[in-house]
């Protein structure tokens, strides 16, 4: 099922149908280890949205609270030989292939939830970078208890020259203002997401494609219960947090982002998250 925060409300979509939970708190509801039993409960003909469910759904807010969002990279091949290029010059291609390698993955702090966006909201790119990219990541939600309890589309926009000039500007080329969107939705499941659930990302100018790639969370090196366990090692996060786990798909070097081109990020069973560049 599928969970939206809105302005108006917070809606489950169901087995094609579509039900609002009177007086839940979305941030009390996004950390329940069991928001699937939860959110079925609201499933019942008495909360079923008849009427004005477009509009509804055009309101679709960042399916997000106060939660901390977290990003790990280098968890795809394709995102470390990218890596290991953009960072040649600066004699920091090792790091990549290092901790591709490691054990331990790399973790860093992306966004607090202010900062992030949601779906048909705008993105940025740096003023201060010539070379810029979104990354398409399934996000994991996270509760205070480590269990992963839900699935959403991540937009980890990244200044690439920036990291690439020393990784130590990692921060700076990560997180900025509209650098991290979220959405649409929350998708909640029983059982783990497919390891064949697809990715893909498609790139607009001028209503034009000027870069198409897919790629699928199989392809991710590390397994999604070993990068939470990482992310929880010596931290807590009493209302649960977000963590976008990498990307494997990365436009070709000559590519950059420019001011109006549209993403489109899709991951199967999620549906599809959309931000303008501003």
């Amino acid at each position: 099922m599928k969970l939206y925060k809105t302005k108006t409300a917070v809606v489950v979509e169901f087995e094609d149908e579509f039900y609002e939970c009177p007086k839940a708190v979305f941030g009390a509801l996004i950390q329940r280890d069991d928001l699937f039993k939860t959110l079925l409960s609201y499933c019942v003909p008495e909360h079923r949205i008849d009427n004005d469910l477009e509009v509804l759904l055009k309101q679709v807010l960042p399916p997000i609270d106060q939660q901390e969002v977290w990003a790990a990279g280098v968890t795809y091949y394709r995102s470390k030989t990218a890596r290991m290029e953009e960072s040649k010059d600066s004699g920091g291609s090792s790091f990549y292939d290092r901790v591709y390698e490691a054990a331990r993955p790399e973790l860093f702090f992306k966004s607090t939830a202010a900062r992030v966006v949601g779906h048909q909201a705008l993105v940025r790119i740096r003023k201060d970078s010539q070379w810029s990219v979104p990354e398409p990541e399934l996000t994991l939600l996270i509760s205070p208890n480590k269990k992963i309890i839900g699935y959403t589309v991540g937009n980890d926009m990244s200044a690439r020259d920036i990291e690439g000039e020393n990784p130590l500007y990692l921060p700076q080329a990560k997180s900025y203002t509209g650098a991290a969107a979220l959405g649409p939705c929350v998708l909640v499941l029983e059982q783990p997401i497919s390891k064949t659930t697809q990715i893909a990302m498609i790139i607009y100018r001028n209503e034009t494609t000027v870069f198409e790639g897919t790629t699928k969370v199989e392809n991710i090196k590390r397994s999604l219960e070993s990068l939470v366990a990482y992310l929880f090692a010596e931290m807590e996060f009493p209302q649960g947090c977000f963590l976008m786990t990498g990307t494997g798909i990365v436009p070709d070097d000559t590519f950059t982002l420019q001011s109006q081109d549209r993403i489109e990020i899709t991951i199967d069973g999620i549906g599809t998250l959309i931000n303008t560049v501003a």
